[in-house]
């Protein structure tokens, strides 16, 4: 069957397209071609004869990627946006890279995770650049926190404030690391692990780095990596890098996109999210802890004499974790207005601004002694201007009787949302745009670029609306290439009959036990998808006393026991082994061949009602007449069932089953249009059709007796 791409203009009116660059404007030897002279181009470099035949190993051609190639080159001719999903082995990356590389000019592209960062500049660009022989210079970019510090790793060191032997030993690793290593990223360091606490202490924050008044600035990691990122002509960011630098006018992306000839989002559906966590605001009591921590240290350091520096900030960061603590010892998120009011947040809060104001006070005393003394009296000024914008924003919110707030100022345009996240240790107070589509415009806007959006996930059923509304992207162009697979042949839709709804306090257990006859049909070789964390662990309880009952050798990987590339490399190893994951698991993970032949969703990912964001959303959208379900909440959920739904097929071999529990798929008048929006399997509500499916794929691996 030969993919035909499904053409969508999510508007009758397309906006005129900007002149095509020049010569002249591109940093490469390679001129952008006129619309449509490139088509003859692209196909032969995606022949089978072709010059990615010889580079790519199992390359074949695939005219679903070949269209998709076309239509980005022409959008990057034409200097004009293009929306364009790519379904699961189209092969979009090569399709983005190959006109990006020739014709792109200055490119920036940005993917949803440091994992994909990585594997797009260390794997897929050289090799694209090696097949095309295009004489383009390539560097990565990351978030700070990402690169070792000369300046805390010597502090650290001379203070020896670690308090186990592991981050003793740790440490010293980094040392080693730090006379060695070019980049100074600690993705290169693998025998410490990225989340070891000690990172924390070695690497800087845009609150605690000296800038260009620091001795290591000329060895600075950070400052080298975007030297490289301004000289390259292909740069590799992250969606949290992208935005924050964005948001912060931090230097990084905002001295890029200026100079940039064409931007690329991978994994953009995540954008939205990731835009509103930035284009917003946040302060958090871990930035006071980590204010009284360098403090301390510096004012020791320099200022010894000036008072007993941790008698003196003790109560600072004891009022912080009080005001943690005044929201219980529960992680949760809720409004401001959810606040009750005899809550004790808010005299916890105003009692962290007077303890701050006396830290402030000590701060400018002694300022002028050192600059890193200085710099936490600059912080320490901030925090406090941030505490009140908040609080005075919060009562106002009260008083009216919404957490929406109307905003109108530099940072912002129209409303946003107060709201309060606590964490095991900390607590966040955020203020959140409703909608992050006029300061994404304001963006893009100017400088006229090429602006590439592309997933697997962006659309409900062709229809790119949603997607698009949140982004300010209505009025521009849309395309879906669909997946080159045979689902109706590799896969099997099932959904079990009998199970009650989700809402049911044994719904879990009910799910488990319809899914164990299925799991020992597949042999194992099953991914476990849930949507809370208080699921997973259920289910890991569960399947380790029936696994034990059965007598059934099926490893079990349960997402917390390890790290998410440690689980999937053992998953991947042990051949017959079943996963249980939430979130981090239903998007970005790639296991194809007979390791992965079942994938089970406990329930439609329905993002919960009374998450602060969401609820303001609705809110705001019912005022205007519209049904917060059916426009946002459904196609979100939608565009999330498709990420999970995706993890089972991931080449053109691969066969297996996807069994989706929840009943309403079935029984709700919107479940048609979640179903008709997966992957196009056969579809099932009987077991022994499954058992049959992995029969005669000579897969069953059948256990001694069926599960009672």
């Amino acid at each position: 069957m030969t993919p035909i791409a499904a053409y969508l203009i999510l508007t009758d009116s397309t906006p005129p397209a900007a002149p095509a660059p020049t010569e002249s404007d591109l940093p490469l030897d390679f001129a952008a071609p006129p619309e449509g002279v490139h088509d003859a181009q692209v196909e032969q470099i995606f022949s089978a004869d072709g010059p990615l035949g010889g580079a790519v190993g199992r390359f074949s051609p695939r005219a679903s990627q070949t269209e998709m190639a076309k239509a980005i080159a022409q959008a990057i001719a034409s200097q004009r946006t293009l929306l364009a999903e790519a379904g699961t082995g189209t092969g979009k990356t090569f399709a983005y890279l190959v006109p990006a590389l020739l014709w792109g000019g200055k490119v920036i592209v940005s993917t949803g995770t440091k994992n994909l960062q990585d594997q797009l500049f260390l794997r897929d660009i050289p090799t694209v650049r090696k097949a095309l022989k295009a004489p383009v210079s390539i560097a990565l970019l990351k978030g700070r926190a990402n690169y070792l510090c000369h300046y805390h790793l010597e502090r650290v060191k001379e203070n020896g404030r670690l308090t186990s032997r592991e981050d003793a030993g740790y440490l010293r690793d980094i040392a080693r690391f730090a006379k060695t290593t070019k980049s100074g990223d600690k993705a290169e360091l693998a025998r410490v692990p990225e989340n070891a606490l000690v990172w924390n202490l070695v690497t800087s924050t845009r609150d605690n780095c000296l800038g260009t008044q620091c001795q290591y600035h000329q060895d600075c990691f950070v400052m080298k990596a975007r030297k490289e990122a301004q000289q390259a002509d292909v740069v590799v960011v992250n969606h949290h890098l992208f935005f924050a630098d964005l948001a912060l006018k931090e230097s990084g992306v905002s001295e890029l996109l200026p100079v940039a000839n064409t931007v690329i989002f991978d994994e953009a559906h995540q954008l939205p999210e990731v835009a509103t966590l930035f284009f917003g605001e946040t302060v958090s009591t871990s930035q006071i802890i980590e204010l009284c921590r360098d403090s301390i240290a510096e004012g020791l350091t320099h200022a010894s004499d000036a008072c007993k520096w941790q008698q003196t900030l003790a109560p600072l960061e004891k009022a912080a974790r009080d005001l943690r603590l005044s929201v219980g010892l529960d992680t949760l998120r809720m409004s401001v207005t959810q606040l009750a009011p005899s809550s004790d947040f808010f005299p916890a809060l105003q009692t962290l601004r007077d303890e701050l104001d006396k830290v402030l006070g000590l701060l400018e005393s002694q300022a002028e002694r050192a600059e890193t003394l200085a710099q936490c009296r600059d912080r320490a000024v901030e925090l406090d201007e941030r505490l009140a914008k908040w609080q005075k924003e919060s009562q106002r919110a009260i008083t009216a009787g919404s957490a929406n707030a109307a905003v109108a100022d530099e940072a912002q345009e129209g409303e946003a949302v107060l709201w309060i996240e606590a964490f095991t240790s900390s607590l966040q107070m955020h203020k959140s745009p409703l909608s992050v589509a006029p300061i994404f415009s304001k963006t893009r806007a100017g400088i006229p670029r090429a602006w590439i959006f592309t997933s697997a996930t962006m659309a409900v059923k062709n229809d790119f609306r949603h997607f698009a509304a949140q982004l300010g992207l209505s009025q521009e162009e849309a395309r879906v290439w669909p997946s080159p697979f045979d689902y109706g042949n590799q896969g099997l839709l099932y959904v079990p009959t009998g199970l009650p709804e989700p809402h049911q306090m044994y719904y879990t257990d009910a799910v488990i036990d319809a899914a164990l006859p299925v799991i020992g049909a597949a042999g194992g070789r099953c991914f476990f998808l849930c949507t809370t964390l208080r699921a997973v662990k259920r289910t890991a309880e569960r399947l380790h006393e029936e696994f034990a009952r059965q007598g059934w050798d099926f490893p079990l990987f349960v997402q917390g026991d390890a790290g998410r590339t440690e689980l999937l490399d053992r998953f991947r190893a042990s051949g017959n082994g079943v996963l249980i994951g939430s979130q981090s698991f239903w998007e970005g993970v790639d296991v194809r061949g007979e390791a992965l032949s079942l994938v089970i969703i406990d329930k439609l990912p329905f993002a919960p009602p009374d998450d602060p964001v969401l609820a303001a959303r609705i809110e705001v959208m019912e005022k205007k007449g519209l049904n917060g379900f059916m426009h946002h909440q459904l196609p979100e959920a939608i565009i999330n069932l498709k990420q999970g739904a995706g993890r089972l097929i991931r080449d053109q071999d691969d066969r297996g089953v996807l069994m989706i529990c929840d009943p309403r798929i079935i029984s709700k008048p919107y479940g048609r249009r979640i179903w008709q929006s997966l992957p196009p399997f056969k579809r099932s509500r009987e077991l022994p059709v499954v058992q049959e499916f992995f029969r005669q794929l000579g897969q069953t691996n059948k256990p001694d007796q069926e599960p009672e």
